[in-house]
């Protein structure tokens, strides 16, 4: 039994850490569940006749996986297609003539070339990374503690009494249940000062990128991602990351285990990465929800591209 607390604290601890990217079992299972194919069985005359299901051992690929057993392959695949007769389709009114559409002007923009070379992108990165490798530490000694708990514990269980051993298994448990809320906490946190940062940088740069766009005529900035090729005629990347340098030199990084929201709420400023502290900063809802991974990461320190 204290094997099992044992594990279970360990994948959770462990694991929850892979803020970015996406372990392999969080990418072949991207909402969350592991799906176990069902297998073939016996067709009985009754409920009764169907054998339980089968027991399945815990995942270790991820955090909060959930083991499904009996489950079918195509989930839709049971449900049969609706044939009902809709009710009448509304009338289309017509559309009076409008204004033409100008004619597309086109500007690419490389979001991730603009945070390669953003001097707040790369001060907050290094400093939420930091953050995360300390997390990892911390859990991996915590892992390696409930181990040796665990293993002390099986060595002694012939000496002790009945109520000793549920005591000691008691003890174990809500220590391991207390590591799982600890560290989950920690990596929130984490993630949140990551979300705040990216929401500083997204806002300013889309504005600059509008900035440089009206500047040079443009009305359209497409993804340099989704483009196969082009010329450098068209990048606006080296004008929009040197503008927002001058712009947005620093951003500001709550402070280590404090949560942005927190922080908000508390009316306070925490230090700026890369440079003195600028004027207040808060999360504003209104800038692109663009955040996305935290850019600090203790599985797979490699920087997010954010989409523009």
């Amino acid at each position: 039994m204290v094997q099992q607390y044992i594990k279970s604290v360990g994948a959770a601890v462990v694991l929850a850490l892979a803020f970015h990217p996406l372990s392999g079992a969080a990418q072949q299972a991207p909402n969350g569940e592991w799906f176990v194919p069902g297998q073939s069985r016996p067709v009985g005359p009754s409920p009764a006749a169907r054998p339980g299901p089968r027991a399945v051992p815990a995942p270790t690929g991820g955090p909060a996986a959930i083991p499904l057993t009996d489950a079918p392959t195509d989930p839709a695949a049971s449900v049969p297609p609706l044939q009902v007769q809709l009710p009448p389709a509304p009338e289309i009114p017509p559309v009076p003539k409008g204004q033409a559409t100008p004619a597309a002007i086109v500007g690419i923009l490389s979001v991730p070339d603009v945070l390669r070379v953003s001097t707040a992108y790369q001060a907050a990165y290094k400093e939420l990374n930091a953050r995360g490798q300390k997390l990892n530490e911390d859990a991996q000694k915590e892992q390696a503690a409930l181990r040796d708990l665990g293993q002390s514990f099986a060595a002694e269980r012939a000496k002790l009494s009945p109520e000793q051993i549920r005591a000691r298994e008691r003890d174990i448990q809500e220590r391991a249940t207390e590591a799982q809320r600890r560290f989950g906490e920690r990596n929130r946190i984490i993630q949140e000062a990551g979300q705040y940062v990216m929401m500083q940088i997204n806002r300013t740069m889309e504005q600059v990128a509008q900035q440089v766009a009206l500047s040079r005529g443009i009305n359209l900035v497409l993804n340099r991602a989704q483009i196969l090729g082009t010329t450098a005629d068209f990048d606006l990347t080296p004008a929009v990351a040197e503008v927002l340098n001058k712009a947005l030199p620093n951003v500001v990084v709550p402070p280590d285990g404090v949560s942005p929201l927190a922080m908000a709420q508390g009316g306070g400023a925490a230090p700026a990465a890369g440079g003195s502290t600028p004027g207040t900063a808060t999360p504003s809802t209104a800038g692109p929800s663009a955040a996305g991974p935290a850019p600090a990461t203790a599985a797979a320190p490699s920087k997010p591209p954010q989409k523009h």
